[in-house]
């Protein structure tokens, strides 16, 4: 916890939320600013002591006191999970996988959280290995499926663009092409978040759990044959949890 008077190391960091500011200022009833408070600053009535505050957001900084990460979001509903964060900078998090094998792969899958609360942003892992002598078709791949995880529409969940690893080439001779390709394990990184909106929150309001469905689409190739394209079914159950906006008191 930091006691920042005056707001200095926020102003250092860069992460000054000016948008709480202006509420202060002669725009204070501009329809535009009232729109970019919901979205900045608070839907359930802002009020002038929040000027000063930061953009909420996440640095990571080393021994050295050098910051070799960030991670930050378009809305103030929206935040990160420690484990999300620790995922995607590679650090190891122990949790439950669920492992699959087809002819063709291998395919660990695992959720960075196994509960999830309004506005938490989650990472989908899954760790990809192809059978000995196996392709599959990374992103730029003309005319083949690209590995690819698809998601069943969900109200309450909002998607971002997966992560893929650098692929490599691959040269099939026969056709004279190069293509670009995973021979070797690598990790896909999917991105999820909770709808935290007031109505999302309304909706969710009851429910215990939270059914996130989708499948792994892909198709595998050796030197001699490009097999059909396969699809491996996938699904997800997160316990809900609501946010917790005061923390009790802890009675000595």
């Amino acid at each position: 916890m930091l006691a920042d008077v005056g707001s200095e190391t926020i102003k250092r960091y860069g992460i000054l939320n000016t948008v709480a500011i202006e509420l202060a200022g002669p725009n204070a009833r501009d329809p535009a600013l009232a729109e970019d408070v919901k979205t900045f600053v608070s839907v359930a009535g802002p009020s002038a002591r929040m000027a000063g505050i930061a953009f909420p957001g996440t640095f990571i900084v080393d021994r050295d006191g050098r910051v070799t990460s960030r991670f930050f979001e378009d809305s103030y509903i929206t935040r990160n999970t420690v484990s999300s964060i620790l995922r995607r900078t590679g650090t190891g998090v122990e949790v439950p996988g669920t492992k699959l094998s087809t002819a063709r792969l291998d395919v660990t899958a695992y959720p960075s959280d196994s509960t999830l609360a309004p506005g938490n942003h989650i990472t989908l892992t899954f760790d990809i290995v192809p059978h000995r002598g196996m392709h599959v078709y990374a992103p730029g791949a003309a005319n083949y499926r690209v590995i690819e995880l698809k998601l069943e529409p969900n109200s309450g969940i909002r998607t971002q663009p997966a992560k893929y690893p650098p692929s490599q080439v691959y040269f099939f001779k026969p056709l004279n092409e190069r293509v670009p390709v995973y021979e070797k394990p690598f990790t896909l990184l999917q991105d999820i978040e909770l709808d935290g909106t007031p109505q999302a929150q309304a909706a969710l309001r009851g429910k215990e759990s939270l059914t996130v469905i989708a499948t792994l689409e892909y198709q595998a190739c050796d030197a001699r044959v490009c097999y059909n394209p396969e699809s491996i079914p996938l699904s997800w159950t997160f316990t809900l949890r609501p946010l917790v906006f005061q923390r009790p008191v802890q009675q000595p």
